[in-house]
């Protein structure tokens, strides 16, 4: 009698990449009968995760207009999927919450507590997203905001040769010892896009102690291509991991076991692309400190998009500040939040408690998506809404195009923001750092070389065809 791999099935191994190995095996020793059922009961693999029951998390979230309402469904929607995945032990939600892909997947403004388990996915493609903040002595904000103008890059891709910032020899080596690190595009992007910021919500922004009446700066960005190219790494290794251990798990919440190899190498990873970002923070702020002939008082700095580490707990924030010093190495005890270009920059120091679980919001989340709100704003010519949102500060793009997805009125009301995040005891204020002005990249795609290439290949048809 020929063993099949539906013998071994009914004895109770698992379908999957061992079946065929194990029905090798079992034919090799000529096993049948109760000998069969031992050797499979001795070598079937553990049993695959299925979808949990979902733990409690906190909602720190409430709604009163129609699209705040639709916003809260949403994220309720895909934190309950969400909080399915196996591994999770706990969650919370923040009232800058917003959806960030398909159900199921973290929100923005959301944190996810995995036991012994690393998620990619839900710390996103922007690892280590984060905002640093240099207060000055005695500079004023024209010179500082000018100054960080000439030190600071936005936009697609890196600096040229000439222009670009050192990376440390140190660091670069401890990116090529670490096989997630060690990878061509990586250790490229590392030295081309030091002293970047990138696109999308990343700004420069300048400042006014409300406490201190020093001039501020504040950048936002996170770690660039190298923090893509390792979330990507960490994906494909996630994936393997998902079809090895668990069934039904969407691929976006697929994890690396914590006290394997690869959950090793990848932690270890997090922390240099901690490091590099950090640099990249520091660089641009010490070379507008230089070009703005300044004096510094103080400068610090914090992650939003990160994974924590807590014993065998991993905290992974989308979004979302930590508050808790077990989770920051080099805190100072006050953490930075933004809100949007027209609003302060608040400085605020918590305890972690079962409402926050460590964390609070880490700005001010959107009600819509931008290619919505940009809809909701009609036909209104872009520089009547740019000049009616900014009135008072100066405010520039970098690449010359305004975003109107970038301006005030496309995230939520930042009074919501404060109110609930006092309600609900996430965080008191320590100061506020009110706006001046701010640089970010604009809508740098409208002239991109490759759209400028197609207008005029469509317009040489036209052209040609009207002759």
């Amino acid at each position: 009698m020929t063993i099949t791999g539906k013998d071994l099935i009914d004895f109770g191994f698992e379908q999957g990449p061992d079946l065929g190995k194990a029905l090798e095996e079992v034919r090799a020793l000529d096993l049948s009968g109760d000998a069969l059922a031992q050797w499979v009961a001795q070598n079937k693999p553990a049993p695959k995760l299925r979808l949990q029951d979902a733990p409690a998390y906190q909602i720190n979230l409430e709604a009163e207009t129609e699209a705040e309402e639709d916003n809260f469904a949403k994220v309720t929607e895909t934190m309950d999927v969400l909080m399915r995945t196996p591994t999770l032990r706990g969650g919370a939600v923040m009232p800058d919450a917003c959806p960030a892909g398909p159900k199921g997947t973290i929100p923005v403004g959301g944190v996810a507590i995995a036991e012994n388990a690393i998620h990619p996915g839900m710390h996103s493609a922007d690892i280590c997203c984060s905002v640093m903040v240099t207060e000055f002595e005695d500079s004023d904000p024209k010179t500082v905001l000018d100054a960080v103008h000439k030190a600071t890059h936005f936009g697609p891709g890196g600096r040229m040769n000439g222009q670009r910032y050192t990376m440390s020899p140190d660091l670069y080596d401890a990116f090529r010892e670490n096989p997630f690190l060690n990878d061509k595009k990586i250790l490229q992007a590392a030295q081309e896009q030091l002293g970047t910021q990138g696109d999308g919500n990343h700004f420069a922004y300048v400042g006014v102690s409300k406490a201190n009446g020093t001039t501020c700066l504040v950048t936002h960005h996170g770690s660039r291509g190298p923090g893509a190219g390792l979330y990507k790494l960490g994906m494909r290794c996630a994936e393997t991991w998902r079809k090895k251990l668990a069934h039904g798990v969407l691929k976006q919440n697929a994890w690396i076991p914590a006290d394997t190899n690869d959950g090793e190498a990848y932690w270890a990873a997090l922390q240099l692309i901690r490091k590099w970002t950090k640099a990249n923070h520091n660089g641009i702020h010490q070379a507008a400190t230089i070009f703005a002939g300044g004096k510094v008082r103080e400068r610090f700095w914090n992650e939003h998009n990160f994974v924590f580490r807590k014993g065998d707990l991993f905290y992974h924030a989308k979004g979302a500040t930590p508050i808790d010093d077990e989770m920051l190495p080099d805190t100072n005890g006050v953490q930075i939040v933004p809100l949007n270009m027209a609003e302060p920059v608040l400085l605020i120091r918590s305890e972690p408690n079962a409402r926050n679980l460590g964390f609070a919001p880490h700005g001010a989340g959107r009600n819509m998506s931008r290619g919505a709100h940009k809809r909701a704003m009609g036909d209104e010519a872009e520089a009547d809404i740019f000049a009616r949102e900014t009135v008072g500060l100066d405010v520039r793009f970098y690449s010359g195009n305004v975003d109107i997805s970038e301006l005030p009125s496309a995230y939520k009301p930042a009074a919501k923001v404060r109110e609930q995040m006092e309600r609900f005891e996430l965080a008191e204020l320590v100061d506020e750092i009110l706006p001046y002005g701010s640089i970010m990249a604009g809508d740098w795609e409208r002239d991109a070389p490759w759209r400028l290439k197609a207008a005029a290949k469509h317009a040489a048809k036209a052209q040609e065809a009207a002759a």
